[in-house]
């Protein structure tokens, strides 16, 4: 039997929720291969509703809790989205350019890139792709792009005051 470790966000203090979808994921559901690394390597769209009142701008976030690593792996940090961003479209991962507002911007994920990349998990279990959108009380976060993939979580558990989560599996074949 496998053990998984708990969703990252399950410790931190908690957050009213709010509502995200995708035209490409379903919750609980096996990661399509467009949104994989070795695959077509974009990432999904994604759109959200429901947030709470006084939100000031937006992150969104992929993690694999399940890396062999003891810390996980960061699939994506896209930071700073304007409080009036509502969706992503599909690709938005793949440069600064593609993302709303001019302060947004990718930090360095664990591959390392500034951008999204996708599903690329070891031979073994299914691993979980947690995507969440962050609500935060700050219209810029004190980051980098090449701020620590673990300092930009830091500043996301401080700063959020609402927080939507999308999980997804892959299972490298």
């Amino acid at each position: 039997m496998t053990v998984r470790p708990p969703i990252p966000y399950d410790f931190l203090p908690k957050v009213p929720s709010f509502e995200l979808t995708s035209s490409d994921l379903v919750d609980g559901a096996t990661m399509p291969d467009e949104h994989v690394h070795g695959g077509g390597n974009r990432s999904p769209q994604l759109s959200w509703s429901g947030f709470p009142a006084g939100t000031r701008s937006f992150a969104v976030t992929c993690f694999d809790p399940d890396a062999p690593t003891g810390s996980g792996w960061w699939h994506w940090l896209a930071v700073n989205l304007p409080a009036d961003t509502t969706e992503l479209a599909r690709g938005a991962g793949s440069s600064d350019a593609d993302l709303p507002g001019g302060a947004s911007f990718h930090v360095r994920n664990d591959f390392p890139g500034h951008r999204y990349d996708g599903a690329a998990p070891p031979p073994g279990p299914a691993h979980r792709y947690i995507f969440a959108v962050h609500a935060l009380d700050v219209p810029v976060l004190d980051v980098k792009a090449d701020t620590p993939a673990a300092a930009v979580g830091f500043n996301l558990a401080f700063h959020a005051v609402g927080r939507a989560l999308l999980t997804v599996e892959y299972q490298a074949g």
